[in-house]
């Protein structure tokens, strides 16, 4: 142990007084000198030093001491970036990416369902993102988001571990079918509202100009059918949750088979804001297809078209637009970025994890050989979380392919998106009790830190250049 606190004491370098992160190999250290210190788990002492590991309680604790480890509010930036690390080891590399560009990061990220596939807590994740800033020295300010979060309790959670910032997602409280009635049963659901509540539409939205949104009673039954649940089902967690803890407020409505038109757009967020609801960002459903780890699929000019009206309705109603699964969306972020002048909230997941496995590939191809064999066995167990294209069919075989070849598999679509959606199944695959993949996989990127920064600066760096222009 003393050679433990002689070599974190040659590798300190101070992140607050009294307060030091120290690398020796491949691990973190916190070092202490500090006098009257929260009570920290500790590795090693001697004297007024301390040497403690770098988990969960020890991040909490240091939270309480160092200020800017506390994720903050998004409000005053105009341009963000959601960074979600599903695997708690990419936060240094984002955090070098982005400093001195002025976009603001969401470095804790995460939803339920990405939890359960990793095996994570919320706990976990916040902490990961605590650690990243005391190791880089970042000041500048980082949110913490529950992503796609659905019911009540969720909500719960994660504002009781600390996050700034909820995404309250409203699939299961829209109407998907209302698209699919003709006229007549359409207007038959539409009658089903109340008289006063019905007559307080025609009159607010049929004579409408804002934006240039000019509704037809069409329109109007449709916005009003689709979204009204959702709208009752936001202003009810808006007023619980959210406005009592001061955190900021995402809704998201794009996790549904109904693209939003400018019309539901409008109608939505004028119900929410007369209702006192204030979004940071909103996240509508997009022409075409945002699928996870590829480009955008669909026409390029109806997306440019349909942007220009999203973000116009969110400036007009103070807040801004938020691109969901913005992963690799490289075809669309040139319009984002010369349209979104006002600000814009893009969101990334999976990328980082395909990155990742890049470095896997090329510092431990064996192990990569067996994730994807593994991953490709198992794509349809995956394929009830997440809509992909690909199928067992369309993923090669590796059995002969030349260790050297293995990174490419991320580099096409197919292979990308089966390995993208496969991570909570690689991740929690257990034989004998014992992790079959996970182990090795941590082991390995923490071994290739720099590789991984490498790697991040590369491919999230032109995710910055094209939808933020820096």
């Amino acid at each position: 142990m003393q050679n433990l606190i002689k070599d974190c004491l040659s590798a300190a370098l101070e992140r607050a007084p009294g307060y030091y992160t120290a690398r020796v190999g491949n691990d973190d250290y916190l070092v202490v000198t500090a006098k009257n210190t929260p009570a920290f788990d500790v590795l090693a002492a001697e004297g007024d030093t301390k040497v403690c590991p770098q988990n969960n309680k020890n991040a909490t604790l240091l939270r309480s001491v160092i200020g800017y480890l506390n994720p903050v509010s998004r409000k005053g930036h105009k341009f963000t970036i959601g960074l979600g690390d599903r695997l708690g080891c990419a936060g240094e590399g984002h955090l070098k990416l982005l400093a001195g560009k002025g976009i603001f990061p969401v470095l804790a990220q995460q939803s339920i369902r990405e939890l359960n596939l990793t095996g994570r807590t919320y706990e976990d994740v916040l902490c990961s993102s605590v650690w990243a800033v005391f190791n880089a020295g970042y000041t500048d300010g980082y949110g913490a988001d529950g992503d796609h979060l659905k019911q009540p309790f969720e909500i719960e959670y994660a504002i009781a571990c600390g996050f700034s910032m909820i995404t309250l997602d409203c699939s299961e409280h829209i109407d998907n079918t209302i698209m699919s009635l003709d006229d007549a049963a359409l207007a038959a659901k539409y009658e089903q509202i109340s008289p006063a509540i019905r007559k307080a539409y025609e009159e607010k939205y049929l004579q409408n100009t804002e934006c240039g949104i000019a509704f037809t009673m069409k329109s109007l039954m449709q916005s009003a059918l689709i979204y009204g649940d959702a709208i009752e089902y936001t202003v009810g967690i808006y007023n619980r949750f959210i406005k009592p803890n001061g955190i900021d407020f995402e809704m998201s409505i794009d996790e549904t088979a109904t693209p939003t038109s400018p019309e539901n757009h409008f109608f939505l967020a004028s119900e929410l804001y007369a209702r006192g609801v204030e979004c940071e960002t909103l996240a509508p459903r997009f022409c075409g297809e945002f699928q996870k780890g590829i480009d955008y699929i669909g026409n390029v000019a109806q997306f440019e078209e349909e942007y220009i009206v999203h973000d116009r309705i969110a400036r007009h109603f103070g807040y801004r637009v938020s691109v969901h699964s913005g992963s690799d969306k490289f075809s669309v972020f040139p319009v984002i970025h010369k349209v979104s002048v006002g600000g814009v909230h893009v969101k990334t997941a999976g990328t980082n994890w395909l990155e990742a496995l890049r470095v896997i590939a090329k510092a431990d191809p064996e192990l990569m050989r067996q994730m994807y064999v593994y991953a490709v066995e198992k794509l349809p167990i995956a394929q009830a979380y997440y809509h992909i294209r690909p199928s067992q069919a369309d993923a090669p075989s590796v059995e002969n392919m030349p260790d050297s070849q293995l990174p490419t598999l991320l580099d096409v679509e197919d292979t990308r998106q089966i390995l993208h959606i496969t991570y909570g199944l690689i991740l929690n695959e257990k034989r004998d009790g014992e992790y079959v993949f996970r182990d090795r996989l941590y082991d390995c990127l923490k071994n290739n830190r720099a590789a991984l920064a490498a790697g991040l600066e590369a491919h999230i760096g032109k995710h910055l250049a094209l939808a933020f222009g820096v």
